[in-house]
């Protein structure tokens, strides 16, 4: 149905857009990939200036994890173009990704950013979009407060061990106050089902069982590592006189 917001579980909606890296196909340019699609209400403003600042000093994390980043505001290339040179010229960083020009609205309301807060600027919208296309996470912030793009990180690489493994992740994983770093069994269908948890897993209870050691080591010091740099206070990067 014309304006409805794609869901979670969804394919996401087959669009061509224009970037300042030229015309993109979406999702089908990324196949095999995954790729976050964020909005943000406006070039040259403070908080977006900070959010690709970030977005751009993590992209090589981002590209490890075989996933893509793609930016999108309702203003237009050029304006996207000026703003990426004047990012470099004072802060000396180059923003590698392409940003969608909306100034229409179009991918804006088609992707449901468009709020009550302000009816001609997105808000921080993210979608995560798996490797086939699909819609695995959408965040929504609003105008007026910047993303932790390290959770970002993690949620991504959340969702591509849940797929790859077939498991739930608890609060806060890989630092979870019940089960560590363990992943969540999924709830029984059966009652014989339900009778093997107990014996397969450790369990609280039959719906409640947790496998410990099924993701690698690497892979949840990994995570940690984007949560404690999250924690961190650091400047590291400071404008050019």
């Amino acid at each position: 149905m014309p304006g409805t917001i794609p869901l979670i579980g969804e394919k996401f909606p087959e669009m061509t857009v224009m970037t300042s890296h030229g015309k993109i196909k979406l999702p089908d340019d990324f196949k095999g990939k995954w790729f976050v699609l964020f909005s943000h209400p406006a070039d040259f403003t403070p908080v977006c200036t900070t959010e690709f600042i970030a977005f751009a000093r993590r992209y090589e994390d981002f590209k490890k994890l075989n996933t893509e980043l793609i930016g999108l505001s309702v203003d237009n290339t050029f304006s996207h173009i000026k703003w990426v040179e004047w990012i470099k010229e004072k802060f000396g960083i180059e923003i590698p990704f392409p940003i969608i020009a909306d100034p229409q609205g179009n991918v804006a309301k088609k992707l449901g950013m468009l709020h009550a807060e302000s009816s001609v600027v997105t808000v921080r919208a993210v979608f995560v979009v798996d490797d086939e296309g699909t819609i695995r996470a959408i965040l929504y912030y609003p105008l007026d407060m910047g993303r932790l793009i390290d959770e970002i990180l993690r949620l991504v690489k959340g969702l591509q061990l849940v797929k790859k493994y077939g498991r739930a992740l608890p609060a806060n994983w890989p630092n979870n106050e019940i089960i560590g770093d363990a992943v969540i069994v999924p709830p029984a269908a059966t009652v014989q089902e339900a009778e093997e948890r107990l014996k397969t897993y450790k369990c609280f209870d039959w719906w409640f069982c947790y496998e410990e050691g099924k993701v690698p080591e690497e892979d949840v010091k990994l995570v940690r590592s984007f949560l404690e740099r999250a924690s961190k206070p650091e400047i590291v990067v400071k404008p050019k006189k």
